[in-house]
């Protein structure tokens, strides 16, 4: 995008950064994850990445594995250039053969059975640098495989530092470079000490510094924002209520002050009373100055004989930015000749870094899962530097990093421990074409899922809980007659990062009375099932 925050100075260039590579792992994500639970500051690309286009340099780089081979014609490789860097790197399965079959395009094959799931490994000492990276670790441990092909013979230069009973080479290092690899997965919780080895590499090996922290993340980032926006700039922002766009709201708050505008929109599809504990949290809670704008019917009519949900999320990220540059006119107005006059050229969203990953698209491995509203559901003008300029605080975030900034920055615990709620709100809760009986159908049903997961208790122990609608009917009885109605989807998962989700496991006796409440008290539904889909292969939200 044309004006991100990272114009001034992004997070890699203050804090030690690790460079993971993406070969299309679904665990990828995950090494990012722990490398950041040991304050140690990462940031995932796509393989294809071209090392020429970094305007920093990593202190190290992890290869993440991949379902591809190395030897098949379009399997994917990284750039030359990054074996050039002078800086360690670690091959993790895929990105192993990767070393390998740099040095030699004849020694990764294809192995006689796939090895999937634990194995123990053996560290061996070899002397030397290449020891540090299973220091500490040295005794037989429980790792996890997911492999076919296997390394035949090792690369010249290289020695074998870990075995397991199915795989010579489970670990192999240079012995004169900084090139490690491992056939196993350290980042998945089945390896009982990958996170030590991690650890081993990041902070030995690279020698990066510990310290990503929210408290440390929070200085910096108001100070990145007051260079950006500059002493008269204003700024405008997204807010929904959810956890993202609260803390973002407050960050900016406590960055420029009145200069920050916090816009509500109305789109129409909100949760029941949602505008206004919006207002109420935002205005009388945290101080922000709040407008709501109304824009439900433009949303509504819009959305009629929509179904396909990319074209939900694209009608609904458009016009969602038509109504705030309206807003943004009507600021700017507003604040001449005050001392706050000054043109409004930004526009502040709660992006985080999940919503990236599973927005990008290259010519690799991985793919596009959805668009998300608020990064690849953006109209062209925003995306060419015409029109507002975009500020994304807690784009490089993950959902319990953005939690633990809440607490930096004085947000009440209920507020930080909300669950999400996505900018086109119930239109991708409703599967098929939005209307407004739909709707209010939707909302509801939500209303009294949510209530009775708060009255038992269990609000915290899931990330994100739900109804959505079903937009085919089903045969009910309700009394004497037989009816037709709506199937009330209920979704509610467990997660760390919203990568990765599993459907919570309900109370069934608590689960059968929400089904009973929301038959008997939500005119037009005949049945309620629960989604048990975990993610992958489904995703967290309907559409």
């Amino acid at each position: 995008m044309a004006a991100h925050i990272e114009e001034v100075e992004a997070p890699h260039e203050t804090f030690d950064t690790i460079l993971i590579l993406d070969f299309g792992s679904q665990y990828t994500h995950l090494i990012t994850r722990r490398l950041r639970e040991l304050n140690v500051y990462s940031e995932m690309l796509p393989c294809t990445t071209k090392i020429s286009d970094l305007t920093w340099k990593p202190k190290g780089i992890i290869l993440s594995g991949g379902p591809a081979s190395v030897y098949d014609a379009d399997a994917p490789h990284a750039d030359e250039k990054v074996f050039e860097l002078g800086v360690p790197i670690l091959g993790i399965c895929y990105g192993l053969q990767e070393i390998a079959w740099r040095s030699c395009k004849e020694n990764v094959v294809a192995g006689d059975a796939r090895e999937y799931g634990y194995a123990d490994v053996a560290a061996l000492r070899v002397g030397g640098p290449a020891d540090r990276l299973f220091e500490g670790m040295e005794d037989a441990s429980q790792v996890w495989m997911s492999h076919h092909d296997k390394l035949s013979k090792l690369p010249d230069g290289f020695a074998t530092i870990a075995t397991t009973p199915n795989s010579q080479f489970a670990g192999i290092a240079h012995m004169e470079k900084q090139l490690f690899g491992i056939q196993f997965h350290p980042e998945v919780t089945h390896t009982i000490r990958g996170k030590k080895l991690l650890e081993n590499f990041a902070v030995t090996i690279c020698g990066a510094k510990q310290n990503w922290t929210m408290s440390n993340f929070v200085d910096q980032e108001i100070s990145r924002i007051r260079k950006l926006v500059g002493e008269k700039g204003q700024v405008i922002g997204a807010v929904s209520g959810g956890v993202d766009s609260t803390v973002a709201a407050k960050l900016m708050k406590e960055a420029i002050g009145d200069r920050f505008h916090a816009v509500l929109v109305d789109n129409g599809v909100m949760r029941l009373n949602e505008c206004q504990q919006v207002q109420q949290m935002l205005q009388e809670h945290l101080n922000i100055n709040l407008t709501i704008v109304d824009g439900s019917k433009r949303f509504l009519d819009g959305l009629k004989g929509i179904t396909e949900p990319e074209k939900k999320r694209k009608f609904i990220g458009n016009l969602f930015i038509d109504l705030f540059e309206e807003e943004a006119i009507r600021i700017e107005k507003a604040a001449e000749n005050t001392p706050n006059a000054g043109k409004v050229e930004f526009f502040l969203q709660g992006t985080l870094y999940p919503d990236v990953i599973e927005s990008i698209s290259f010519k690799g491995p991985s793919a596009t899962i959805k668009t998300h509203h608020n990064v690849g559901g953006l109209p062209a003008r925003m995306m060419n530097g015409q029109g507002l300029k975009l500020i994304e605080p807690l784009r490089e975030l993950f959902k319990d990093e953005v939690r633990e900034l809440g607490r930096q920055l004085g947000i009440p615990e209920d507020l930080v421990m909300r669950h999400p709620f996505p900018g086109p709100g119930i239109a991708i809760r409703i599967i098929g074409e939005v209307t407004p009986e739909r709707v209010e159908i939707a909302r509801k049903a939500d209303h009294i899922f949510i209530s009775m997961i708060k009255e038992a208790g269990i609000y915290n122990e899931m990330s994100q809980a739900y109804a959505g609608v079903d937009t085919n009917k089903a045969v009910g009885v309700m009394g004497d007659n037989r009816v037709y109605g709506y199937i009330i989807i209920l979704r509610a998962v467990t997660t760390t990062d919203f990568m990765t989700a599993e459907a919570y496991e309900f109370d069934f006796a608590l689960l059968r009375k929400i089904a009973t409440r929301i038959v008997n008290e939500v005119d037009g539904v005949s049945r309620v099932t629960y989604d048990i889909t975990s993610k992958p292969p489904g995703t967290i939200e309907l559409e």
